[in-house]
Order: structure tokens, then sequence, then C-alpha cells
């Protein structure tokens, strides 16, 4: 079965029928769960202290209650109107939705948000299947507009299904360009299955990405040979990612060949800031 990114633009994927299922499979709710309480967690908001939090790509309500769990008020947009009608059903305490595009920018005030989450939405922004959507000024939206509503010290932790090595790196581009720090915690690395990317955002340029979940995992959680192994190309990718437009042609594949040379046919991206095991030192 393709990615559903390639079968529809989001607000026609998430139909009804597609709302209904996220609201009544057992699994799809424990998995959503547990992504969005890693992903709080991945915040580090101070403990015992309610935050404003927004969460991109609400869609049926599942990671707000998350937060409401959490003790946190939140604010849920996304671009499916089913997917919203359901989460109004669940009828959240300390929640309020908004029908939105994130590609279009957020609508918020500057400095409103104590942290943002995202579950499995972001990789929806680099595709398109309209000319007058183009993928990175969509993604430069989002991430500028992001910047300008989370407070000074709030972080980000976005997590998403890139499709390959160049998404990421779009992705990444699109975050350095308009101010962030961070970088990529993969969970559980070695997993088909438990795999998990998160994209965590700082305004912070000495943040260092929270330690991996998982045997081998990056983010600082052990042996993982492959990242020791790219240490060049690592570099080589944090030069991509702040290459201006215009220079992205013959230096930008140049880069992406030296970065499959030390990859071969792997499919894991990061970029601008990969720390891997103690004993390595990559960062």
């Amino acid at each position: 079965m393709s990615r559903p990114e390639l079968q529809c633009p989001p607000d026609l994927f998430y139909n009804d029928r597609e709302a209904k299922k996220y609201n009544s499979s057992s699994r799809m709710i424990a998995i959503q769960a547990e992504i969005s309480a890693r992903a709080i967690e991945l915040l580090a908001l101070p403990e015992g202290v309610p935050g404003l939090i927004l969460d991109v790509g609400c869609g049926t309500g599942l990671s707000g209650k998350s937060l409401e769990e959490a003790g946190h008020v939140w604010i849920g947009c996304d671009i499916s109107r089913d997917m919203l009608a359901i989460a109004e059903e669940r009828e959240s305490k300390t929640g309020d939705l908004l029908w939105h595009d994130m590609g279009d920018g957020l609508p918020f005030k500057p400095a409103t948000f104590d942290g943002v989450i995202s579950i499995s939405a972001l990789q929806w922004l680099c595709y398109s299947d309209d000319k007058r959507k183009d993928p990175k000024k969509r993604l430069a939206n989002f991430f500028t507009s992001l910047y300008r509503v989370m407070k000074r010290g709030a972080r980000a932790a976005l997590q998403f299904y890139p499709a390959d090595p160049e998404q990421a790196i779009m992705v990444a581009q699109a975050a350095t360009r308009a101010g962030f720090a961070g970088g990529l915690v993969v969970d559980y690395p070695n997993s088909a299955k438990a795999k998990k990317f998160y994209l965590c955002l700082s305004f912070e340029h000495s943040y260092t990405v929270p330690k991996a979940l998982g045997e081998g995992g990056g983010g600082g959680g052990g042996p993982w040979e492959h990242f020791v192994a790219a240490a060049d190309a690592l570099r080589g990718l944090a030069a991509f990612a702040a290459l201006a437009p215009e220079d992205e042609g013959e230096e930008g594949r140049h880069i992406l060949d030296e970065l499959r040379v030390h990859l071969g046919d792997l499919t894991l991206p990061f970029f601008f800031q990969v720390a891997a095991n103690a004993e390595g030192g990559l960062s």
C-alpha cells in the first residue's frame, strides 16, 4: 500500500470514514497515545506547571487528550474538518480547536505558546498536487510562523514519517532558515515497526537533542554504527542545510552524493544535529 501522502491531499484523505477509523481502532489509539506522551516528554516542560501547548495536525484530538491528562491547556489545528468533528465530540475541558492549513503559516500572536507538538503531520508539507502549493514555500511558511508564535525558551517536538533523506533535508533547511537549533531524535532505530522520528527544535544554539529510546538509538542512546560511520556526511549535510536557495544546484548534488557513499541504502534521515554514543562523540 502506498503512503497516504501519495494518494490525495490530507483534507481529502482524512475524510469521515478515516476519522472514524482513528477514533475506533484500539491499535491506532494506543500508538497515538504513546507517540503523544513521548512528544510531551521531549518538550522538557517544568514539572507541575501547566503550559499552553500548540498541537499542529491535532486530528481527532487523541494527542490533545494526552496534553490534557498531562495538565496542560492546548490549542489544536488541523486541515481536516472530519477529523476536527470527531475531536469536538470529545468535549475537552482544556482544549480548543481551529480549522487551519499549517502550510499557510500559523495564525497566532507572537510568543504565545510554551511548547508545540505535532504527531504524524509534518511530512504532509513535503507533498503537493497543486502547482500553486510549493512544498518548500509551505515548509518555510510553517517554520517561520512556528518560530514567531513560540515563547523564547519554548521547544517543539514534531513526530513525522520522512520518506527519504532528501525529504528530511528539505525539512531541515526550512527549520534552520527560520532560526531554529535542534535535530532528530530517532527512537528504536533498529526496529521497522517501532522506529519513530522526532524533530526537536529550540531557540538555544547550545541545545542538545534528548537521548533516544531503544538499544543503539541515536540522540545519545548508545552505539549506532551507521551514524558514527557517517560523520563526514553529517558535516556535509549541515553545510547543505545552510546553502542559499540559489546555491543548491551543483554543490547540493555533490553533498548528496557524499551522503549516499557513507550511508548506502539507509533511509535514516538526519540533519543539523545528531548526537551519537559517548565513545563516538558525534555531534
